[in-house]
């Protein structure tokens, strides 16, 4: 849906974005992810065609004939106060000719965001949360194939995230390809299937979270038995070096065993396998893996 190739911007002599690549699937939910001031929303931007870039290449779909529908959504929507919700986007569908049924599409719309009753009251009595979902509302009414979303969940509270990721969830379902440009890594394990990650103008790290998780294990995996005494452990700890075991650590205050292994299925079926054997019970036992908090936390201060 969206490759860019070696997207520069610079404002002044400070270079915002310095050779970026990226590349979002059909059907992706992509989460943007970067410190505050690191380029996601200057990226978005130029997406969108609002400001331009300096260089660099961004090819919308599959070839040059096929005409993309981009909705944005901005962090902070900006919307007529003196309007309710219907009136909006009737006035959205008459500033770009809205050739469908346009009380239909209203309708459908102000459902899509759970705002079929908001939609009545008048927009400058809304809360931070109904203008939010007004806003996804007027960025999906002509039927993106793409929608870019800059913060939609800032400043909400956690029932307002909520329901904007439902939205997410629902659109998505729907077909359509978002950009989830946030901080907030919670929303993005929530919804996204795909991350990138920004950092000094470039992307870092992009890929699916599934497989960015598991190139980020930590290879262990972490037992615990009902009976750690001296002989289970000296029966787990036999284990050590043999077959896809390296190494097995037992600490001895938490009651925890560690096995280190390059392989952790095929340890863990080791250890499976030699526990039924000896008849040893085990509360606990799972593969310890980098949450994706900690593996963006190495990435941006370029410990990854």
């Amino acid at each position: 849906m969206v490759t860019i190739k070696n997207l520069t911007k610079s404002y002044g002599s400070f270079k915002v974005l310095n050779g970026l690549n990226m590349n979002v699937g059909d059907g992706d939910v992509y989460g943007f992810l970067g410190k505050n001031g690191c380029g996601k929303s200057t990226t978005m931007n130029i997406l969108c065609n609002i400001i331009p870039k300096d260089g660099g290449d961004i090819i919308l779909g599959n070839n040059p004939d096929e005409k993309i529908r981009i909705g944005y959504l901005p962090e902070t929507p900006a919307l007529y106060g003196y309007m309710n919700g219907y009136e909006y986007l009737r006035y959205l569908a008459a500033c770009s000719n809205y050739q469908g049924d346009v009380e239909a599409r209203v309708r459908q719309v102000l459902d899509i965001v759970g705002m079929t009753e908001g939609g009545k009251r008048r927009i400058g009595g809304y809360s931070r949360g109904m203008n939010q979902r007004l806003g996804i509302g007027a960025a999906i009414f002509h039927d993106p194939h793409l929608l870019v979303l800059d913060e939609p969940t800032s400043a909400l509270d956690p029932e307002g995230r909520a329901e904007v990721m439902a939205i997410i969830r629902q659109l998505t379902e729907m077909g359509c390809t978002i950009i989830l440009c946030t901080h907030i890594l919670s929303d993005v394990e929530r919804v996204a299937n795909k991350i990138g990650i920004i950092c000094n103008g470039q992307i870092a790290l992009e890929g699916n979270i599934s497989t960015i998780l598991q190139n980020y294990s930590r290879k262990e995996i972490e037992l615990t038995v009902f009976e750690p005494n001296e002989a289970n452990v000296a029966k787990i700890k036999s284990l050590e070096g043999q077959g896809a075991v390296k190494k097995v650590d037992f600490y001895e205050k938490t009651g925890v065993f560690v096995v280190r292994s390059e392989d952790c299925q095929a340890a863990s079926l080791q250890l499976s396998t030699l526990l039924a054997k000896e008849g040893i019970a085990v509360s606990r036992q799972e593969m310890v893996s980098e949450s994706l908090e900690q593996i963006y936390l190495k990435v941006v201060n370029g410990n990854a």
